[in-house]
């Protein structure tokens, strides 16, 4: 669709939202109701006023330019176009419903080196440990210029969410293998609840973006409340991402891929024709396939093992509202993942 090319991203705000999966205040509902003041279309319209760019690609050939550039009140720029994980992660996950604020964060973190879904993330932990309430902006930007100055504070901040919360007693931390989950509620988008507990590098949205299928219909549909069809969807998601990521090319192709055979069909031949190869579309899975199997060795050798391929206890227990839903995928489920 156009929602990339006009509103980067944090097009997703207002959808997820919509969908109830959007994870405020530290994963406790699933809701925001400033989300709006945060959205895309607010961020674009923004943008556009202090004379940033809504939109723009990362190179000459992009067609789908969702990337973009942030100005301040004052017009001058201050940082890319904050994505919706950044977005979210330091907005609605931490009750901040400033954009300013949320691009200030997003500054800072990429010039300290930190990922901004585990710095927000992190956030979201020290509040609830009642470092700061929710909400409050300017403690968050103060937190986040600790970790820049290597405080002993910024120092456990610094080291993520799992650390975090075990430094201040928090229970209830969206991790998995010390990772922190992004944008998207599993409760509410229960296929990419098994992405994330099966993902070889932890919380991994990006491994197998269930959402597209859930939420937004793009390679069919699968209800994202019911744990029917997630493991199926997950695994084939997560080997054709290893395929496609193998390429180098950008993971958004894979949206046109999964709806458009021949543009799955073209990809085929485009690499076929740059290495001399004759590859089908029967290769690609193996390759995938080979891809996670390596993954998953090098994780068996360095002591996991499936134990560790689950969600935070909280995600079953805890019912998400809107919809008043626990995960419900079962532990031996997730066991059969990569089984093929």
């Amino acid at each position: 669709g156009q929602g990339l090319p006009a509103y980067g991203t944090n097009v997703l705000t207002n959808i997820m939202n919509e969908a109830g999966g959007y994870p405020t205040y530290n994963f406790k509902q699933g809701r925001f109701e400033s989300a709006h003041m945060i959205s895309g279309e607010t961020q674009a319209e923004t943008e556009t006023a202090r004379g940033g760019l809504a939109t723009h690609g990362c190179h000459r050939g992009c067609v789908i330019r969702c990337s973009g550039t942030y100005n301040d009140k004052d017009g001058h720029y201050l940082t890319k176009q904050p994505e919706y994980e950044t977005v979210w992660a330091h907005g609605g996950n931490c009750g901040i419903c400033d954009l300013d604020a949320i691009a200030m964060l997003d500054f800072l973190d990429d010039n300290y080196g930190l990922d901004t879904i585990e710095m927000g993330v992190t956030l979201g932990v020290a509040m609830e440990a009642g470092l700061l309430k929710f909400g409050d902006a300017e403690g968050a930007i103060r937190l986040v210029k600790e970790v820049g100055q290597g405080t002993p504070l910024g120092r456990i901040l610094g080291s993520g969410a799992a650390v975090t919360g075990r430094a201040f007693g928090v229970e209830r931390v969206p991790v998995v293998k010390g990772q922190a989950l992004p944008a998207y509620d599993p409760r509410a988008v229960q296929g990419i609840g098994v992405t994330y507990a099966t993902s070889t590098m932890g919380a991994d949205h990006t491994a197998g973006y269930a959402v597209a299928t859930n939420i937004l219909g793009v390679g069919g549909k699968v209800d994202p409340l019911k744990p029917e069809g997630q493991i199926e969807l997950s695994r084939n998601l997560q080997i054709a991402t290893a395929a496609i990521d193998s390429t180098g090319m950008c993971l958004f192709i894979a949206f046109a891929i999964m709806d458009q055979p021949e543009t799955f069909q073209a990809l085929i031949d485009l690499l076929n024709a740059f290495y001399g190869m004759s590859m089908t579309a029967d290769d690609v899975v193996v390759l995938g396939k080979q891809v996670l199997k390596t993954e998953r060795d090098f994780n068996a050798r360095a002591g996991f093992t499936n134990a560790q391929d689950r969600l935070p206890m909280f995600f079953k227990t805890e019912r998400l509202a809107p919809h008043n839903v626990v995960f419900t995928v079962p532990d031996e489920e997730l066991d059969k993942v990569f089984n093929w």
